[in-house]
């Protein structure tokens, strides 16, 4: 592949690890590559819980693709652009009844959370709510979280192996017991496409990397998509390549290559 014009970068698990800023070597290469090609971030966090990523990074134009797709946010000004809804009664009903212990929460753009009863402390960014059922079901939302305490990812991979909830798209966490939905036809994919749309960038010149379940489509529709190391083999497999894991900075060793 020629040197990419448009590179999607996933955020947990490919820019960052855990609750640490980018590295040193990370931070070198993405603010070596925005000199020559249009840098983002596509990720599964809310508009608020972006920023000082974008921040860190030095990234301050274009847009930032937010909520696994249903969000975009114009990454200067760090106001909501668009945005794409499901209902959540549609979505929690039937993972529900896969997970009967799940909590589940409802993103509100640019606010933070309405949720059924509370998550581990930190995981979500902004003013977080317990409400009751009506209130959690009474308004549409770009996000429905779904969060099974006390069981494993792979728990939740099977008892949610095969199913399909009409007018959402599912993704599954590989490191924590969360079901994240978001509208049908959604994803970091479209969200990504529509950008290069925008900026008059070929397919064939668009690098994505990640590492998660919710990274995939964007892998498989870029001209060249890269997943970590630490990725699960499912993740590897939509791939064109393998790069180290997020520990061996192995974005920064992909970024190298081609700046």
């Amino acid at each position: 592949m020629r040197p990419p014009r448009l590179i999607a970068l996933d955020i947990d698990g490919t820019t960052v690890h855990e609750h640490r800023p980018p590295s040193p070597r990370v931070l070198a290469a993405v603010r070596g590559v925005a000199q020559h090609a249009h840098v983002m971030l596509c990720t599964g966090r809310t508009v608020l819980g972006v920023g000082h990523v974008l921040d860190q990074l030095g990234l301050d134009d274009g847009v930032t693709v937010c909520s696994n797709g249903a969000v975009v946010m114009d990454t200067t000004t760090r106001a909501v652009l668009h945005t794409r809804h499901l209902e959540p009664a549609s979505v929690i009903a039937p993972v529900r009844a896969m997970l009967p212990d799940a909590v589940f929460g409802c993103e509100e753009t640019g606010v933070g959370q309405r949720i059924s009863a509370p998550f581990p402390a930190g995981v979500l960014a902004g003013r977080v709510r317990v409400v009751d059922e009506v209130e959690l079901l009474g308004s549409p939302t770009p996000k429905v979280i779904g969060y099974w305490p006390a069981v494993t990812p792979d728990e939740v991979q099977a008892r949610m192996a095969g199913v399909v909830v009409p007018g959402a798209e599912i993704t599954l966490d590989h490191e924590l017991p969360w079901v994240t939905a978001v509208p049908a036809g959604v994803s970091k994919a479209s969200a990504l496409a529509a950008v290069a749309a925008d900026l008059g960038v070929a397919q064939e010149d668009v690098l994505a990397v990640g590492d998660g379940d919710g990274d995939s489509a964007m892998l498989r529709w870029a001209g060249l998509g890269v997943a970590m190391g630490q990725a699960p083999d499912s993740v590897k497999a939509d791939a064109d390549e393998v790069t180290g894991t997020v520990e061996q900075d192995g974005l920064a060793e992909i970024l190298e290559r081609f700046f």
